[in-house]
């Protein structure tokens, strides 16, 4: 098997994808450890603030040390520099908020998930034509499950994660896998400012597991 396969397979199997960027590094390695309590073996970082790249680079170290099945990948990827960058220290998936050639031409050769974020048929096709296999619905609350149910059958060979507004609900959960979904990317309401603001890690741990069981419940 690929690794993008065992990447996927990862993925798909857990059902969800959390995903959060904080710029403290010791909030960013408790929310990871608190994410693996609770039985996440995925999750995306979002590369979205200047302490990005040194949090990830110390989040490998402790997956490395504790965590040794965790894989680790990096979020809100725009161009290949980033790419370049994440690759060099260890990042095992990448995902982009819009499809990036250049990423997809870098990454996909080496074997390396890249799901970048596609909102209309003709981003999947470009996606799908550069060999991405795994898309991510951006934004999701955005397009909603009807956009999904309307193109899953065009698109027999990829598979799919909305992202943005996936709530951690049955109904919400529910209603994108009956669209066709096989995982959901789940972020701010999971992992909100205010938990993690609070050091809630917690909440953040009880939180993933219900979400988990709900997805378990669902397959």
């Amino acid at each position: 098997m690929t690794k993008i396969q065992t990447i996927t397979n990862t993925i798909i199997n857990q059902g969800i994808l959390p995903l959060y960027y904080n710029d403290d590094e010791t909030v960013t390695l408790e929310i990871l450890r608190s994410l693996y309590k609770a039985g996440i073996r995925a999750v995306e970082y979002t590369s979205r603030g200047e302490a990005a790249l040194n949090n990830f680079r110390k989040m490998v170290e402790i997956r490395d040390a504790e965590m040794p099945d965790m894989l680790l990948g990096i979020g809100t990827v725009k161009n290949l520099q980033q790419a370049e960058e994440y690759y060099n220290i260890g990042a095992d998936f990448f995902i982009s908020p819009g499809f990036v050639s250049e990423v997809a031409a870098f990454l996909i050769p080496k074997d390396i998930l890249y799901s970048p974020g596609c909102m209309t048929p003709t981003e999947i096709i470009e996606a799908e034509n550069a060999g991405v296999t795994f898309i991510k619905l951006f934004p999701g609350n955005a397009l909603g499950t009807g956009f999904m149910s309307a193109i899953k059958d065009v698109f027999p060979n990829l598979k799919f994660m909305p992202t943005g507004g996936v709530d951690t609900t049955h109904e919400n959960i529910q209603s994108w896998f009956k669209a066709g979904v096989s995982a959901v990317g789940m972020g701010s309401k999971l992992i909100s400012k205010e938990r993690m603001a609070a050091k809630d890690y917690a909440t953040i741990e009880n939180e993933t597991k219900k979400v988990l069981e709900i997805i378990r419940i669902l397959k």
